[in-house]
């Protein structure tokens, strides 16, 4: 009687979680789209002096500003709480956008992080500063650079160029808006950031069976 009960259960059991993991990620909410039609990067250039797409790929997008070394303790908690553990999905990259001139620092800051991440997926991205505030404009954002061209919020650009976030009732049936997510707390990372990046790569693993099931 025994064997049977054990047996019963070793196949239940993975059956079981199979069926609770996948109804949770039907589950999800959608993240609203607060800004569409996020422009491109233009003609600007990383460290190699290649370019970088956004179309495509689910972006973290930050502006560290002209202090990217005082300020490396943000890329640190992003690096840990955010990038690393979503590092392995192909079509996922972290940008950062800074002003011409910053070359050796953001050479540094990567040096510093690469000794504990992959960053293959982690670019700094170089343009002028009236080009960097032209950019950020079109984000239409409440929040705003600060005199160095950085804020410590990072935001989620999804692969149709769409600014995502949280606006309007969750569903507790509370009013929430939330266009960033603060790098200085890892709490903020760690809880509000975490998610809503799971929603997002949720829904393109959805969509993407979805279309492999509609080509079979």
């Amino acid at each position: 009687m025994k064997k049977y009960i054990v047996l019963t259960v070793l196949f239940a059991l993975p059956i079981c979680a199979y069926l609770f993991f996948s109804s949770g990620v039907n589950n999800f909410a959608k993240l609203p789209t607060l800004t569409p039609n996020v422009p491109e990067l233009s003609t600007w250039t990383t460290l190699d002096g290649k370019p970088v797409q956004l179309k495509e790929k689910i972006t973290i997008l930050g502006f560290p500003g002209t202090e990217i070394l005082k300020e490396k303790g943000n890329a640190f908690n992003l690096d840990q709480k955010i990038y690393n553990k979503n590092k392995e999905f192909k079509d996922f990259q972290v940008v950062m956008l800074v002003p011409d001139g910053t070359q050796d620092q953001a050479k540094q800051l990567m040096a510093e992080l690469g000794r504990i991440s992959d960053l293959s997926h982690w670019f700094f991205v170089f343009a002028k500063p009236e080009e960097i505030k032209a950019f950020y404009a079109k984000l239409n954002l409440v929040g705003q650079l600060n005199q160095n061209l950085a804020t410590p919020n990072v935001f989620i650009i999804d692969k149709d160029l769409n600014l995502r976030g949280r606006k309007g009732k969750n569903k507790k049936g509370e009013v929430e808006y939330r266009e960033g997510y603060n790098t200085i707390s890892a709490a903020d990372l760690h809880n509000e950031m975490a998610d809503d990046v799971k929603i997002i790569l949720a829904e393109y693993r959805l969509a993407l069976k979805r279309n492999n099931k509609r080509k079979i």
